[in-house]
């Protein structure tokens, strides 16, 4: 079924690669977004590059991610490891002037994993009253709508997105939105109810609280796991010379607490919190993103202590413009000096029976350089060092190592 579903791939990419040869090249242009107004997270998923064919309502773009990598850990390592980290297609059609629609999918380490990431409608009635349906992305933090990689100077995404949320975190459901400007401010506001969680937060191979376990269950996109639909929210506020502060929620119900009238347990909540920030520092032009997460879940007391009822984690980029000039013919190219600190802990609190900490945390530290030779591709050489500590709170696990690659929307 997979080498069909790979020639089926194959055969409509040659069809769309011929169809495109026989277009005047001078039909075809790259549509840009405003760059003139405040941009927030949220405006991610239009705030993209897609070219279109002459007049016609749809537009098409992508980006590509590739790097080479050598870790070590304790002396052993896997050797020299190359990798093709993801290939993720939009398609964007403009319906009415009031109505459009977008697409994302996304197919990471070749084709092992198909995405749907986001597919939805949006119908524009107000500046402040716009409303959202298919599959939306859940904005919970900053990273999970503005995930793509051209716009960050790291080849991994950040820890706490990853292995503490799910990122690209994604649910069948309806919502609204909308902004407001004023002066040097921007208000916005986003809010769904979608398809949620399952019990693979608790029940699964990693054996403790593990939120990105539930991307596994693909009936989300089809049905709800309990009935109960989850909740996510943001507000958010950009000013000119400040930088943009977003406060996020997320909760519902992740257990299945009744089957056929038959009540099975009560209703155990998932409640997620986040508060992410950016800013531009003007004197040195020193870019800084943050996320900060905290996490509560109503595990069953017949699970064990290493199961975390609390967990919180969160990364801080550093990014510093150190050259802006040509470089091999590129006239607008940047380097940076780069550096990422995150932490994440998994299991906040401590053991009924000694009182002692229970641990499973992680720390990294990620300094390295980024080139642009253009705004939409970056060169990246990063060295990753990390510290990761058992829930008994044994001495850590060390890992270090180095990773080259690059990102380029097309």
């Amino acid at each position: 079924m997979t080498s069909l579903k790979l020639l089926v791939l194959c055969g409509l990419s040659l069809v769309s690669c011929d169809s495109f040869a026989q277009i005047d090249s001078t039909l075809l242009r790259r549509t840009s977004k405003d760059t003139t107004k405040m941009l927030l997270n949220m405006d991610a998923v239009y705030n993209r590059p897609f070219l279109s064919v002459g007049k016609s309502p749809v537009s098409v773009g992508g980006y590509v991610e590739a790097n080479w990598q050598y870790f070590g850990t304790k002396g052993f390592t896997e050797g020299h490891q190359f990798q093709m980290r993801r290939l993720t297609l939009f398609v964007a059609s403009g319906i009415s002037k009031r109505i459009k629609f977008l697409s994302e999918i996304e197919f990471e380490d070749g084709t092992k994993e198909i995405n749907i990431e986001f597919a939805s409608v949006d119908f524009e009635f107000h500046p402040l009253l716009n409303f959202r349906g298919g599959v939306v992305m859940n904005p919970i933090g900053a990273f999970n709508q503005n995930h793509d990689g051209p716009k960050w100077e790291f080849i991994d995404r950040p820890v706490s997105a990853t292995q503490l949320l799910p990122a690209t975190w994604s649910n069948v459901g309806f919502g609204l939105y909308g902004k407001l400007y004023k002066e040097n401010w921007v208000y916005a506001y986003e809010a769904y109810l979608t398809n949620g969680f399952d019990d693979k937060i608790i029940s699964n191979a990693q054996n403790k609280t593990f939120l990105p376990a539930t991307k596994q269950n693909r009936d989300r996109f089809e049905e709800s796991f309990n009935g109960v639909p989850l909740v996510t929210a943001k507000v958010a506020l950009r000013n000119k010379r400040i930088g943009e502060l977003g406060l996020s929620y997320m909760g519902g119900v992740f257990n299945k607490f009744q089957s056929d009238g038959l009540i099975l347990d009560k209703k155990r909540r998932l409640d997620v919190w986040a508060i992410d920030f950016n800013t531009v520092l003007p004197f040195f032009k020193t870019y800084i993103k943050t996320e900060w997460t905290l996490i509560h879940v109503d595990v069953p007391d017949t699970y064990g202590q290493q199961f975390g009822r609390k967990q919180a984690g969160g990364f801080a980029d550093f990014i510093q413009p150190v050259a802006r000039r040509s470089i091999f013919g590129f006239e607008q190219s940047v380097i940076n000096a780069v550096c990422r600190l995150e932490y994440v802990d998994w299991n906040i609190g401590k053991f009924s029976e000694t009182g002692g900490n229970i641990r499973e945390d992680f720390f990294s530290i990620v300094p390295g350089v980024s080139w642009r030779p253009t705004s939409l591709t970056v060169i990246r050489l990063n060295y990753r060092y990390n510290w990761r500590t058992d829930i008994l709170g044994n001495p850590p696990s060390k890992t270090a190592g180095f990773q080259f690659g690059f990102s380029s929307y097309f």
